[in-house]
């Protein structure tokens, strides 16, 4: 049986995010072609979440970085006590370190899978426990929001999107990637009430109803907007220096690039960033009354533990008790 070539070499650095590399670790080269191969299928093949893959990337090559650094030649010379010492000497914060582990732990069980290891190494290394009971999303009041929206200029096509999709993340509690990816069809009317249909996170279509205002904000840039008759039109888009808008979608990054500048000049704190919005929506929500479980299904979370992390409705109760103390 003719012996397996190694992969193909992507050229280009930024294909390491997607489970190409420029450059093969030693590390793994020296363990043979079939382990090069199964190292590439592991991002590639079995991680579908494209910023998960880029963590995990990060993550394993920083690992095996590490290895080769104390001569460690092959991943078959990796123990559970390198796997042990490299968490503990991890100078990075605990849920930094818990990625890391997990990255490294399902590469190994990849590679077991894949008879390039008899074992994993990984298997019996505990990381630090990590207990989180309050998120650190940085949350705003209803008064802080309000502020946020009317200081928006209308007036112009710039204004009406930034509005909407804003409004659309405070109102649907939507993480910033699902509002990204709207088209022109995500936007639609069942039966009376219009909704929103959402992409979330592994590939899950979440349906919400739009709320009255986050349907007039929409409806607003709608009606301003030009829009070819395409139901695939990505709904959020780039706006040129003439002030017309082009066929590129926002990214992440230009989100919370005018989310920034939105919150400066509103007076809010330079921690407003996109997520920002879930969690006020959500604080929002309970405050009137809703519950956990309802706001677990509209933000379309599989644990209401994490919803949970979202619910400042305490603090204020909090303050108050503290201001007991009398001294």
């Amino acid at each position: 049986m003719a012996k397996r070539d190694a992969p193909a070499i992507i050229s280009k650095p930024n294909d390491l995010a997607r489970g190409g590399f420029d450059r093969l670790p030693p590390i793994v080269s020296n363990s043979g072609a079939a382990a090069s191969v199964k190292f590439i299928e592991f991002f590639a093949v079995t991680i579908r979440n494209r910023n998960t893959r880029a963590a995990y990337v990060q993550a394993v090559l920083q690992f095996l970085s590490w290895c080769e650094a104390r001569n460690i030649r092959s991943l078959r010379d990796v123990q559970p006590v390198t796997i042990a010492l490299y968490i503990e000497k991890h100078e990075l914060s605990v849920p930094t370190i818990k990625q890391h582990l997990a990255a490294i732990r399902k590469l190994f069980d990849w590679l077991v899978t894949g008879q390039i290891i008899p074992y994993s190494p990984a298997t019996s290394v505990r990381g630090p426990r990590h207990v989180v009971t309050r998120g650190k999303t940085p949350i705003l009041s209803v008064d802080q929001a309000r502020s946020l929206l009317d200081s928006i200029d209308t007036s112009t096509i710039v204004g009406l999107r930034d509005r909407a999709l804003i409004g659309i993340m405070v109102y649907s509690f939507a993480r910033v990637t699902a509002v990204i990816k709207m088209r022109r069809r995500d936007y639609f009317q069942d039966r009376k009430r219009w909704k929103f249909r959402l992409h979330e996170k592994g590939g899950k279509r979440h349906d919400v109803p739009a709320h009255h205002n986050a349907e007039e904000y929409l409806d607003a840039y709608l009606d301003a907007a030009t829009f070819e008759k395409d139901a695939k039109a990505l709904l959020f888009r780039t706006i040129d220096r003439k002030g017309m808008m082009t066929n590129r979608g926002m990214s992440r990054t230009d989100v919370l690039k005018m989310v920034k500048r939105r919150a400066k000049k509103a007076g809010l704190p330079f921690s407003t960033c996109c997520h920002t919005f879930r969690g006020t929506g959500i604080t929002a929500y309970l405050e009137n009354g809703g519950t956990i479980e309802n706001a677990q299904a509209i933000a379309a979370h599989a644990s209401p533990k994490t919803t949970k992390l979202y619910d400042r409705t305490s603090d204020e109760i909090t303050l108050d008790e503290i201001e007991r103390i009398v001294i």
